[in-house]
């Protein structure tokens, strides 16, 4: 049995209990509902991109969600198997001259992933193409249709993150049209500011192993936030509310880039200061040390407390 960093872009985990694959829409179903009547403690993996796995997970079964498959439903309307590559996804609807995704590019994971923290990056959101998502409920068993609507969606949130457990097994898109030139162009440059930042996967490139962001920006009241320096940005996301750069409180605490805890092998990115990575040799005890220490370095000096994006399994 492998251990689960081999499956995670962060590259740190145990070795579980077991570990199944999923490579159909119908080996989804029977795998899951085989998974919840032989584990009580289990895991739906896809592209491994927002999680960390705990070193010891030897109680833990994984079901790995690799179905694949594209349905163009027509006017503009698009089912993908939950397994679909995210980032070739992207690209694949960018050819077509499908709109709505292409600054989503050049982010790791799979489609089936992508409702769950409703991933976003320079000005878009996915829940802003989500029409419906086929979900397999955990609690009742049964098959369901949730629309976008059911998915209470909101920053990096959504109802999959909020109690509602089971697996995601098709997601159906709704896109406007566009130049497919324009949209590629788009893409390939969303793509070369994030690998500019450590966030496009390269094995080679130590900055790339993370979960990404590994906190949210924090929303805070318009009031708190003239407490912060004048230099801190911010910006408005609804009345009385403004989100606020946790790169920059993260910097502005008194950690820089590239810091580290003695000896450890996890340090935030040479690149972006949001990220957690692993130098080569990091523990998951040591990514988790690095993050509780980035929390209360943050908390101290500015009273904010931060989320981490990432599912942390096991810990």
């Amino acid at each position: 049995m492998t251990s689960l960093s081999n499956f995670t872009t962060i590259r740190v985990g145990g070795q579980p209990k077991e570990i199944s694959v999923a490579s159909t829409h119908a080996e989804v179903l029977a795998g899951a509902k085989k998974l919840w009547e032989e584990s009580e403690h289990w895991v739906i993996l896809g592209g491994g991109s927002n999680i960390v796995f705990a070193d010891d997970v030897s109680d833990l079964s994984v079901l790995l969600v690799q179905s694949k498959g594209i349905e163009d439903l027509g006017s503009g309307r698009v089912r993908v198997q939950a397994g679909n590559n995210w980032n070739e996804f992207v690209l694949y609807a960018c050819n077509k001259g499908w709109a709505g995704v292409e600054s989503l590019a050049g982010i790791p994971g799979t489609v089936g992933a992508s409702p769950i923290q409703n991933i976003g990056a320079y000005g878009q959101e996915v829940a802003s193409t989500i029409t419906t998502v086929e979900f397999l409920d955990y609690k009742s068993g049964e098959l369901q249709i949730l629309t976008n609507e059911d998915c209470s969606f909101t920053y990096r949130d959504s109802i999959f993150k909020q109690g509602k457990q089971g697996v995601i097994t098709w997601v159906e898109f709704q896109f406007g049209k566009e130049d497919s030139v324009s949209l590629l162009t788009k893409a390939h440059d969303v793509i070369s500011q994030r690998a500019s930042k450590g966030m496009v996967l390269d094995a080679a490139d130590n900055d790339t192993w993370s979960c990404g962001s590994f906190f949210t920006n924090p929303i805070v009241s318009e009031s708190f936030a003239r407490t912060l320096p004048l230099d801190a940005p911010q910006w408005e996301v609804e009345e009385g509310k403004v989100k606020l750069s946790a790169a920059w409180l993260i910097e502005n605490s008194g950690l820089s880039k590239g810091f580290k805890l003695g000896n450890s092998g996890a340090a935030i990115s040479t690149k972006h200061a949001l990220a957690i990575t692993n130098r080569g040799t990091a523990t998951a005890e040591q990514v988790v040390e690095l993050a509780r220490f980035i929390q209360t370095q943050v908390s101290n000096k500015f009273g904010i407390n931060l989320v981490p994006e990432p599912n942390l399994i096991g810990f």
